[in-house]
Parts: structure tokens; C-alpha cells; sequence
């Protein structure tokens, strides 16, 4: 019972986080600014970030629930904390603000945060670290996504 209500919390913190996010872009994607950017060619189409998130954070929910189960130590609530901060700001940064070269920063420390979840905390998480591979692969591509842009415009 404890682990579902965990789940429960995750999915709200975590879908929270996109929802806030997504208000905090202040409909970037549609914007003129974005629209006359020069995008990668690999840019996927936008419905693909959508179906990305959705599983992104129902895999990160999962493994969140496994991680604070387990040795629950209060380094590990300051990590997802600052996950959460650095998962939200983006979209402000990016979007918002227009700040692609603070973008990329965000994303290289996200990127970093998620790969030091997966290397340092493998041996207590074991298989269950594998629910980060969306997550990893997506920040990886998205960090390829807006480095194109600060080179390219």
C-alpha cells in the first residue's frame, strides 16, 4: 500500500511539473520565435514530445517509487528536488525567455542529474535503474535539439 501511494505522488509531483512547465512556456512551440528558428533535421514532429513526456514520467514515477523505498536517505529528496526545478525552468528559459544558450545549460545539468541517478545509484536500484532509459535517451536528444538551435540561429 505504501508503494501505491507513492505512485500516486509521483504522478502528481511529476505530471504537476509538466503541466507547470507547459504553462510556464507561454505557448512557445507555437510561437513566431520558435517557428522561425533554424531546428535540427531530426527534430521529431510536436506530438512526439507529448507521447515522450508521458512515458518519460510514468517510467521516472516507477523507478521514483523503488528509489524512495529503499535506503531512503535525505540526499536523495534534495536530488529529485532539484530534478523537478531543472525539469520545470527549461520550459521557462527556452520558451519564455528565449534563452537558448541557458537552455542548453539546464539541460546538460538535468541530463547530468538523470545519468548520476542511473551510474551512482545502480547497485541499490539494479534493474529497476532501466525505468530511467527513456528519460536519459529523450535528455539526449532534446540536449542535441538545443544545441543545433544556439549554433544554428
Amino acid at each position: 500500500m505504501k508503494k501505491a501511494k507513492l505512485l500516486i505522488l509521483f504522478f502528481i509531483v511529476n505530471f504537476g511539473g509538466l503541466a507547470l512547465g507547459m504553462l510556464l512556456m507561454n505557448n512557445g512551440p507555437q510561437s513566431e520565435w520558435y517557428s522561425n528558428l533554424n531546428k535540427a533535421p531530426w527534430t521529431p514532429p510536436s506530438w512526439v514530445f507529448g507521447t515522450a513526456w508521458t512515458t518519460i514520467m510514468l517510467c521516472f514515477s516507477i523507478y521514483l517509487v523503488y528509489f524512495f523505498s529503499e535506503n531512503h536517505q535525505p540526499k536523495k529528496t534534495i536530488l529529485y528536488i532539484i530534478q523537478v526545478i531543472l525539469n520545470v525552468s527549461w520550459n521557462y528559459v527556452f520558451f519564455n525567455q528565449h534563452l537558448v544558450g541557458g537552455g542548453l545549460v539546464i539541460l546538460i545539468l538535468l541530463t547530468s542529474l538523470i545519468f548520476y541517478f542511473f551510474f551512482i545509484f545502480f547497485k541499490e536500484q539494479k534493474q529497476k535503474s532501466y525505468f530511467l532509459l527513456p528519460y536519459m535517451i529523450w535528455l539526449c536528444i532534446a540536449t542535441s535539439l538545443n544545441l543545433y538551435i544556439l549554433i544554428h540561429n
